[in-house]
């Protein structure tokens, strides 16, 4: 999502856009260009968490930087004087690394000041608009209040799904195996076209075909960033109605795609519903990425629309994941 901000104050206003809710006691790193990404994670108070939060983005902070790039530093929490040291020492480890830190700025729920000229402001129901207006022309769903709130959305009334699923398997086994595959790519396409909610009897249908790992992996490779948000308001959908034993799927595709478009919130939160006694290998792809600090074109460039294209981005992901240094915490806003 690329947007015109044009104050502090409407900065602070793209924060819950860009993370997909509002954060509280927050460290957020906003690229000034796109090819830096996004991170948050949780106010680093301490000397020794301060250290584990760079350890965890420095490489993947370090990959993407060019001459010239830059970006800001927001600290989200009522301590200013806590945000200005906090501020101050991440401006220095960007400046190492060759970052610029362009904007620095503390915000509590209704002020903001700049931490390098000291000018302050109110944070203002009209930046907050022309924001929210700006991304609902682009399509992007808006934030949730907080990240509980967000992982709350992910969960929705399972029964008319779960009573469907004994008779749905039933009919996909008298069909072949190539013919619920064809079904579920078709299925997916009208999806697109129509962005229309799936019937409970389409929605079982679809939750079965992809138990078939590799039906839905064709589904998987069918995502791309321009698709993306399509994508994930089909497996939001998917992953809040389906009961547990059909859920990792749909969870791991839309952390997949959540992930693909810029939310690494909301892919944390998805894989958070992938069933925790049904370890989902797609799942650990998706959460290997968002810790390796995987920037979603890296991952592109290295696929292709083929089953080895989908082998090499694995194999990609993985070797970004093994060599990334350090304890290497999840930022969840990458």
């Amino acid at each position: 999502m690329t947007l015109s901000v044009r104050s502090p104050d409407e900065l602070i206003a793209v924060i819950p856009h860009l993370l997909g809710f509002k954060p509280e006691e927050s460290l957020v790193f906003l690229p000034m260009i796109s090819e830096l990404p996004a991170a948050r994670v949780d106010l680093p108070t301490t000397p020794d968490d301060r250290e584990v939060v760079w350890s965890s983005i420095r490489d993947a902070y370090g990959r993407h930087a060019q001459p010239g790039s830059s970006l800001a530093i927001v600290c989200v929490t009522a301590d200013r004087e806590t945000a200005t040291g906090i501020g101050h020492e991440f401006a220095a480890r960007f400046d190492s690394i060759g970052i610029d830190t362009r904007v620095m700025l503390w915000a509590d729920d209704t002020r903001w000041a700049d931490l390098g000229t000291g000018d302050m402001g109110l944070q203002t129901e009209a930046a907050r608009e022309r924001i929210a207006a700006a991304t609902v022309l682009s399509g992007r769903a808006q934030p949730a209040v907080n990240r509980d709130s967000l992982a709350e959305s992910l969960v929705g009334n399972r029964e008319p799904v779960a009573a469907l699923l004994s008779e749905t398997r039933v009919a996909a086994r008298q069909n072949s195996a190539k013919a619920e595959d064809r079904w579920a790519l078709a299925r997916l396409q009208r999806f697109h076209n129509d962005g229309i909610r799936l019937n409970d009897g389409d929605a079982a249908r679809l939750l079965v075909a992809v138990e078939s790992i590799p039906t839905r992996d064709r589904l998987w490779l069918d995502m791309n960033r321009g698709n993306a948000g399509s994508h994930v308001a089909l497996w939001t959908d998917m992953t809040k109605r389906a009961p547990d034993d059909v859920r990792a799927a749909p969870a791991s595709l839309l952390g997949f795609a959540g992930w693909l478009s810029g939310h690494g919130a909301l892919a944390w939160c998805a894989l958070d519903q992938v069933p925790k006694d049904r370890p989902y290998a797609l799942a650990n792809l998706v959460s290997a990425a968002v810790q390796a600090g995987i920037h979603p074109r890296e991952w592109e460039a290295a696929s292709r629309p083929t089953e080895r294209g989908l082998d090499n981005a694995a194999d990609f992901i993985a070797r970004r994941s093994a060599a990334q240094a350090g304890p290497a915490q999840p930022a969840p806003g990458l």
